[in-house]
């Protein structure tokens, strides 16, 4: 058994507390309060001095095992490292597949998703990738969801010339699955939609399931900035109740905190918004004709610097809500993105500078005084 005393941090849980101390046990937060009064054997005490102490960030679009692969072998994208999702401070991810269905298997994701999960954060998946028919572990999505504890929903692609242009039937019977197999799991279930170039036949397609009977809430379209058709039905889509995603980086906007910030102006509920990496996904550049004429990796810490605008634009409470808190809420994450009693002790200390100073992950302190000092099996 563990157990570690933080005294005297600033927390926002994402709620403002104020300078209190915490708690943790093993891996969960077991008290917050101020002065607690504590006698346990082997307590360990660290004096935060009053510095900001958040949720850990939750990240539900990265690409664990790589993405890429658009321009042959030679372009398929690296693996994941656990350190990289320590420096950035990503206590919860959730992987996923990409373009490439025959060298990036939906078994191999999983894979890696349990060694994150066995080296020390906590990590989902995605099941299949941008195709259809869906590619699964099991031989049936409705099998995955209710087999597999770390599949919390399908992945396609929409409105993306990679993708394989389902019909609005096609979605509308993968989404009942998705209904019914979460229903039969105990899980919410849901539709993780790339969104490509064409946002008007993605959300043709997606407004009409909606319209159709579907419940909006299994529908969470991802890169919803990067077009500027896109991103006007994303708006229009969160604004009837959806939950939309904003990509870091290779957006309509210069940051993807402006898009935050313009979904809030036009409307949209601020608890409908999240932010995520794609990290270790390529981003390849097409030309006129279809063919790739360049290609980028996106980076894990990709939103750490628009969480840093955010917190100048409109404090950590609501900022906190982008990264984690949101995420956790709409995903279903129990214990995931709020300080609290019960909670896991995934916890990030910062700086003046809004710099991660330590990092915690399931009660296990992954960085300190800015060093990591827990790494993947095979890091050296």
């Amino acid at each position: 058994m563990s157990q570690l005393l933080l005294r005297r941090a600033n927390v926002f849980a994402p709620t403002p507390l104020g300078e209190v101390d915490i708690l943790i046990v093993n891996q969960h937060i077991v008290a917050i309060g101020p002065d607690l009064n504590v006698s346990l054997p082997d307590l360990q005490e660290i004096d935060l001095g009053g510095r900001v102490v958040i949720p850990g960030v939750i990240d539900q679009h990265i690409h664990v095992t790589g993405g890429g692969g658009e321009g042959g072998p030679v372009t398929r994208c690296p693996e994941l490292t656990l350190s990289e999702l320590i420096g950035a401070g990503i206590t919860t991810v959730v992987g996923v597949s990409g373009t490439d269905s025959v060298t990036r298997s939906i078994p191999n994701l999983l894979g890696k998703v349990r060694a994150l999960n066995a080296e020390g954060v906590t990590a989902y998946m995605w099941t299949s990738n941008y195709q259809m028919p869906v590619c699964t572990v099991t031989d049936s999505v409705r099998m995955d969801l209710f087999a597999i504890p770390e599949v919390i929903g399908v992945k396609l692609a929409l409105g993306d010339h990679r993708s394989s242009f389902p019909t609005q039937q096609d979605v509308m019977h993968l989404l009942s699955d998705i209904r019914v197999g979460g229903m039969i799991a105990g899980k919410p279930g849901f539709l993780h939609v790339h969104l490509g170039d064409l946002g008007n036949v993605a959300y043709d397609i997606l407004d009409a399931c909606c319209d159709g009977g579907m419940p909006i809430k299994h529908i969470r379209p991802t890169h919803c900035a990067r077009h500027q058709t896109t991103w006007d039905r994303s708006v229009a889509f969160a604004l009837r109740g959806g939950v939309i995603d904003v990509t870091a980086g290779h957006s309509i906007f210069d940051f993807a905190s402006d898009a935050v910030l313009a979904a809030m102006d036009a409307g949209v509920d601020p608890t409908r918004i999240t932010m995520s990496t794609d990290a270790h996904g390529s981003m390849p550049r097409f030309d006129e004709n279809g063919v790739m004429v360049g290609l980028d990796v996106a980076p894990v810490n990709g939103v750490w610097e628009d969480f840093q605008r955010l917190v100048q634009a409109c404090g950590f409470e609501r900022a906190i809500g982008f990264v984690s808190t949101n995420l956790a809420k709409n995903l279903g994450l129990a214990g995931k993105g709020e300080i609290k009693a019960g909670a896991d002790a995934d916890l990030l200390v910062l700086n003046d500078a809004c710099e991660i100073t330590h990092m915690m992950a399931k009660g296990r302190m992954m960085m300190r005084d800015g060093q990591i000092v827990v790494k993947g099996t095979f890091e050296h």
